[in-house]
């Protein structure tokens, strides 16, 4: 197998919490050299993300090791004119810098594109931000659950008509905004391939937000009647509905769209007596009885566990799943299959499986995954590539410029 394409490939990663720095550990996933900077003590707020409420209990640092793998740590202290001094050597070094950090802090720090790239003008700078570069909302603090699920309408969206608006999942949004920046990245680099020249690169929570929701957004743009829509939503229709199995799993029939479809269903439920009813005589009359339908449904599905009704749907080849469970990850064969969670063999992990971003390209080797670093963890290794000799590191160390190894 050949070296990972992106093997020689030099990435500052200055972003904090998940989008920017999962960006930047794809990149690293694929060979690059990527140095995650970091501010001496408390680090990333990705470190101890896990360890919030809010997030699933478990022993490792799985979040941290999830977004940080494979990349080598500096903890600079960018507010000193020495660490400043650092960045700028590392900016000239590099060929990717992602930042997360909000204009204002960018613009005092004298970290905007316009600042860093005569630097090295061919350097891709990739900025990702909660709302977008420019408009009245640009300066605005977000996080993924703000920016991209409250704000894009996803969260109003992903509900019945009468209930409650719900919260989202940790990083829900932050893990498909890091695949739209790695691929800003990537395309901005194809560019430099052919031109020479770098450039700068961005996206936002919003947007990406906005882009899962397009499908219905886009509709509602072209002047769609959504109080009609979102009253439909909430109709009880036989199909949409989910059902309950003897084991407590659900099922979800809600691609079953066609009436050949409609009659495979029933049949591999056992259930073709029910069309005896003139209720449920024709797809016309299911619909104006719908709700009694599915009442009859429901106690057809819970009499049995779901292992044997998948069985069934996959004895007509019927576009019917069971709701998968998180848990399940680690041992769901299909998963393991396709590589989309790996056997993590660094012990440094604490984990049996690491989950993989989703790109994959045939015949790209993947750098094997190793656990995140421990905060200036590569501190001095890096400085010292960077030309600093043993009596500038230990004065760097000793004015709280950087640290190392944690300490």
């Amino acid at each position: 197998m050949p070296a990972p394409p992106f093997t020689g490939l030099k990435v500052l990663d200055v972003a904090t919490v998940i989008a920017g720095p999962a960006a930047a550990m794809m990149l690293a996933d694929f060979g690059a050299d990527v140095i995650k900077v970091e501010q001496p003590g408390a680090g990333d707020m990705l470190r101890i993300i896990s360890r919030l409420p809010g997030t699933p209990d478990a022993r490792s640092n799985y979040m941290w090791h999830l977004d940080g793998r494979n990349k080598r740590g500096l903890a600079l202290n960018l507010k000193t004119p020495a660490g400043m001094e650092v960045l700028r050597k590392l900016v000239a070094w590099c060929d990717v810098y992602i930042t997360n950090q909000p204009h204002s802090v960018r613009e005092s720090l004298r970290l905007t594109y316009e600042d860093l790239g005569p630097l090295n003008p061919r350097m891709i700078y990739a900025s990702l931000t909660a709302y977008g570069e420019r408009g009245p909302e640009r300066d605005r603090k977000g996080f993924d659950q703000i920016a991209y699920w409250a704000r894009s309408g996803l969260m109003d969206l992903m509900r019945h008509p009468d209930a409650m608006p719900t919260q989202g999942l940790p990083g829900m949004g932050d893990h498909p905004t890091a695949v739209a920046l790695y691929a800003a990245i990537i395309t901005a680099l194809w560019r430099r391939e052919r031109t020479g020249e770098g450039g700068m690169v961005h996206t936002s929570l919003f947007a990406n937000g906005l882009w899962s929701a397009s499908s219905v957004a886009q509709g509602a743009v072209a002047g769609a009647d959504m109080a009609d829509y979102r009253a439909r939503r909430g109709q009880h229709n036989w199909l949409w509905r989910l059902y309950r199995c003897a084991d407590g799993r659900w099922l979800q029939f809600n691609m079953v769209r066609t009436e050949e479809l409609m009659y495979l269903l029933l049949a591999a439920l056992d259930a073709t007596h029910l069309i005896e009813d003139e209720r449920f005589a024709n797809p016309e009359a299911m619909a104006a009885n719908s709700e009694a339908l599915g009442g009859l449904m429901q106690d057809i599905i819970g009499a049995r566990p779901s292992a044997a009704w998948m069985d069934a749907f996959a004895a007509v080849d019927l576009p019917v799943n069971r709701i998968g469970l998180v848990e399940e990850a680690g041992v769901d064969a299909q998963a393991l299959a396709n590589g989309m969670a790996v056997a993590a063999t660094d012990a440094r992990f604490d984990l049996p499986f690491v989950i993989n971003h989703p790109v994959n390209v045939e015949g790209c080797a993947r750098a094997d995954p190793k656990a995140a670093p421990e905060l200036g963890e590569h501190s001095e290794e890096i400085l010292a590539e960077l030309g600093y000799d043993a009596e500038q590191i230990t004065a760097l160390l000793a004015g709280g410029v950087a640290q190392i190894g944690g300490a």
